[in-house]
């Protein structure tokens, strides 16, 4: 799946696993092959130290980094109530699929299987992962991969072929009882798709799949899902109960329910045994159920780069401006810097690094397809309309001052910051630069009078080249509604600027604000199509990508996340290809398409930004880069001082 988020990305530097608890947000792409993976973006060590400063579109300055110089201390790592952890077993359901429950929480304590990115490169990283690389053969249809001797349970028992078993046969129950027991699941893709799984070595697992995936997408996007869970300590359907035949379904059925009412009890999060069996780099020893904060320590089993530090202490604050005012004094050690709070950065730049970068996705207002109101259903299927409308964003003005530089231009699904392999060439410069005069005459050449600052209509209807369209009748205007998320006031000021550029050629844009999870429950042609006529436009953030940034899911027809309803069978053979294909790029000819054929307003992507103490060192910057993709490795931390 090429597991997309659905993101408020500006807000608390969130990045949502899948919908908090309102949509369940994974999709999967795959191909046929054999021999080797041919996964593109596959990087060769997790330990670089390239110049990582030289990020194209980098704001700030990174971390230095080095050989450890001592050992000791205390790491403090800001995290904002409401974006705190709140779930420990790696089995999670989609109200719980979020970036800090998986990637700055349970990843310390329960290694996946494969680890993206490398700092800001969208690859495996071979080096930090707990198997090798897969091989595909039978057309695709069998994979095998081999885990890494070396990696063990804290409670001696190494890591192996079982635990990779085990964690199919539990998912696959839990998703049989419910979609919504795992945020990243999604009907046809894995689990389901994996015919059997076998243990054809002690380290080895060979996978036999229903059908052949494109192996990028594969690699990259479904065997990244997997969390290899401690198959000789976690198979008890009660608590200190008998260990079950987990390849029995109904065995799994009732580890999964056993595993996940733990799971639920929040205040035996450092107490209760089953979550003290780690194979990551940390374990846990204090947990506050009321906000979240936590106590991690190094777990000394752990078979890859060992922790120099004594501690990592998550602590939440109620507000962006309490935690900033910890960094001002020094107090923390890893902080997020909030947008609301950047004019203020320069009073903390002599004791931090402050830097970010967006993460890999895209940030968009979504066009409703679906909206029969004021015809617009009928306008903006067409595409000199939606052409017209790309000109009417100033990006550039954008990010210089609503951004305040911190931020990158986005002109389709696959960015330009941080550098992909997959961003298409009509993606890397604007393919529709800002221009009122552009977006006018698009619109006077399709039968349209424009009445600058007034409101335009149709004067030529028809379906010829130089008529309005279909379905779009004499002296019809073009007023559509815009939503947008009420936090952070930024989205509100974008809106505002489109709106007004829009009014200079004659189209009224009526803009409205409402909560993220109203935006993302309410107005979505897939997820609430009694509500198509309510809304023209949705902004209320984006997607967050997996390494393979297929579309699947969010612009093919009858997509779950198709938020607006598009629906194009050009799009839908290159989606398909980018998935079960075997072209290992294709994906970006998907994104080029998109890219020319705007089925959403494409806007800045903004930065994530943090501050890490000049004190905290590393051995490789990708370690610290890492950080705003939520990829962090405090393994490879240190103090300096």
């Amino acid at each position: 799946m090429s597991v997309y988020r659905i993101t408020d990305k500006l807000r608390g530097r969130p990045k949502v696993g899948t919908v908090g608890a309102v949509l369940a947000a994974a999709v999967t792409l795959a191909s046929c092959g054999s021999g080797s993976s041919t996964a593109t973006t596959q990087a060769s060590s997790g330990a670089s130290t390239s110049s990582a400063s030289s990020i194209p579109g980098l704001y700030g300055t990174l971390p230095s980094v080095g050989a450890p110089a001592k050992s000791g201390g205390v790491i403090t790592f800001g995290q904002l109530s409401g974006t705190n952890p709140n779930y420990i077993f790696p089995i999670v359901p989609a109200a719980n699929s979020s970036v800090y429950n998986l990637y700055e929480f349970q990843n310390y304590l329960f290694a996946p299987l494969y680890w993206g990115t490398v700092g800001t490169v969208p690859e495996i990283n071979k080096t930090v992962s707990l198997a090798n690389l897969p091989t595909y053969s039978n057309g695709g249809k069998t994979v095998t991969f081999s885990i890494k001797p070396g990696f063990t349970w804290s409670n001696g028992a190494a890591v192996d072929a079982n635990d990779v078993i085990f964690f199919i046969d539990v998912l696959k129950a839990a998703v049989k009882e419910s979609a919504a027991n795992f945020g990243n699941y999604t009907p046809g893709f894995f689990p389901d798709n994996v015919l059997s799984a076998t243990a054809t070595g002690k380290y080895t697992v060979t996978l036999q799949l229903t059908k052949s995936y494109n192996t990028s997408f594969f690699t990259d996007n479904e065997l990244s899902l997997i969390t290899p869970m401690p198959s000789t300590a976690w198979n008890i359907a009660s608590t200190n109960g008998p260990h079950l035949d987990y390849t029995q379904p109904a065995n799994a059925t009732a580890i999964y329910n056993y595993l996940s009412s733990q799971a639920a009890d929040l205040s035996t999060y450092a107490t209760n045994p089953l979550w003290q069996v780690v194979d990551g780099p940390l374990k846990i020893t204090s947990f506050t159920p009321s906000t979240g904060a936590f106590t991690m320590v190094p777990n000394p089993h752990f078979g890859g780069h060992k922790v120099s530090f004594s501690q990592l202490q998550g602590v939440t604050f109620t507000s962006v401006q309490a935690e900033f005012n910890q960094l001002i004094a020094g107090n923390l050690t890893v902080g997020g810097v909030d947008f609301s709070v950047l004019p203020q950065v320069s009073r903390i730049e002599s004791k931090y690094n402050v830097f970010g970068l967006p993460d890999f996705g895209f940030q968009a207002a979504f066009y409703n397809f679906k909206d029969t109101t004021g015809n617009w259903s009928s306008e903006i299927s067409q595409l000199y309309l939606r052409q017209a409308l790309a000109h009417l964003e100033d990006q550039t003005a954008y990010i210089k001052g609503l951004y305040k530089g911190a931020a990158v231009p986005d002109y389709g699904p696959i960015g330009v910051s941080p550098p992909s392999p997959f961003t298409p060439a009509n993606a890397k410069s604007n393919p529709y630069p800002y221009s009122i005069s552009t977006a006018a005459n698009l619109l006077k050449d399709h039968g349209w009078k424009v009445v600058a600052n007034g409101t335009t209509e149709c004067v030529k209807p028809g379906t010829a080249a130089n008529d309005c369209g279909a379905g779009i009748p004499l002296h019809a205007t073009i007023a559509p509604t815009m939503f947008y998320t009420n936090s952070p006031p930024i989205l509100g000021e974008q809106a505002q600027a489109f709106a007004a550029a829009a009014k200079q050629v004659g189209i009224n844009v009526q803009l409205n604000a409402k909560t993220f999870n109203f935006l993302v429950s309410n107005y979505s042609v897939a997820g609430a199509p009694s509500n198509n006529n309510k809304w023209a436009i949705n902004d209320f953030g984006g997607f967050s990508a997996s390494d393979y940034p297929t579309t699947n899911n969010i612009f093919n027809t009858g997509g779950s996340f198709n938020f607006g309803g598009y629906s194009n069978s050009n799009l839908n053979k290159l989606i398909d290809n980018s998935v079960y294909g075997s072209n290992p790029q294709a994906v970006s000819s998907e994104a080029s398409y998109i890219t020319e054929q705007q089925p959403a307003l494409f806007t800045p992507a903004s930065d994530f930004i943090y501050a890490v103490s000049k004190n905290l060192s590393a051995t490789t910057a990708n370690s610290f880069s890492g950080l705003t993709q939520f990829q962090p490795l405090p393994q490879y931390w240190y103090f300096s001082k």
